[in-house]
């Protein structure tokens, strides 16, 4: 039904506190329903070659006892290859209908790849967080990542620093890593 290079996924659940696999938690006395869309839109649809466009929404409406609001999140994301270059960004924001505490997030990301060759690539990646409640603090992580292949064997590096780490400031919520593997294919 829909033109080539379009895709559309929706579903929908009742909210109801008693299933562990719904979207309510377990134990609240919550009733509801809530659904999700996303849209994905091709250089078919758009013309440009390379680019691809997804964005979503989701809703759980919440009515009962436990009821602190409806939450909402949406979302919006493009990659662009060209060539060697893989090119990606994304922000969404989540509404998680409260008036205390925790109440938004605002979120958007970035990242870079290059493929050398075959068997090098390279990559950076940048994530900011930022969580409105009586602190606002924003998260961030980057990342840097080199990966490299030669026959059944792979290497891959990478090095990251977060701040602010659980939404909150101070030395002791940054942190920094460095991850080294090799795998090997028989």
């Amino acid at each position: 039904m829909l033109p080539d290079g379009l895709t559309a996924r929706v579903a929908w659940a009742p909210a109801g506190g008693s299933n562990s696999n719904d979207k309510a938690s377990t134990g609240l006395t919550n009733t509801g329903s809530g659904y999700d869309v996303i849209i994905s839109a091709t250089d078919a649809v758009h013309g440009m070659s390379g680019l691809t466009i997804d964005a979503g929404i989701s809703d759980v409406e919440v009515d009962g006892a436990d009821d602190a609001g409806d939450r909402e999140e949406q979302t919006i994301a493009a990659t662009y290859a060209i060539g060697g270059f893989t090119l990606g960004y994304q922000w969404s924001e989540e509404d998680l209908g409260t008036s205390a505490n925790e109440q938004q997030y605002d979120n958007e990301g970035y990242g870079i790849t290059f493929a050398i060759n075959d068997d090098l690539s390279v990559g950076y990646n940048h994530y900011e967080s930022k969580q409105t409640s009586t602190t606002n603090v924003t998260a961030e992580a980057t990342s840097v990542q080199l990966a490299y292949s030669m026959g059944g064997a792979s290497f891959r590096i990478a090095s990251g620093s977060a701040d602010n780490m659980d939404y909150n400031q101070g030395t002791t919520q940054d942190r920094d890593n460095t991850v080294i593997s090799v795998a090997l294919a028989f």
